[in-house]
């Protein structure tokens, strides 16, 4: 029985190695998202940009409810 589903299972391992490296890179980005630190860093680096007039105060804004948006909805 185990040759007969090795056999039959062997061509569905890439496509299971390809599912599970989505999986890690899904968990990784949600990691991510999550961190406070990395969302400190953004808005930070968004309050740098418009400082230096590089993005337009509305644009700037947009940016940072977006970023504390998706931190809520994660989190909540």
């Amino acid at each position: 029985m185990d040759i007969i589903s090795l056999t039959l299972g062997l061509p569905l391992l890439p496509l299971r190695g390809v599912l599970a490296l989505a999986n890690v890179l899904k968990e990784e980005a949600e990691r991510e998202m999550l961190d406070p630190s990395r969302v400190r860093r953004r808005l930070e680096d968004i309050e740098d940009a418009e400082a230096a007039g590089e993005i337009p105060a509305d644009e700037a804004a947009e940016a940072k409810q977006g970023l504390l948006d998706n931190l809520i909805d994660q989190r909540g």
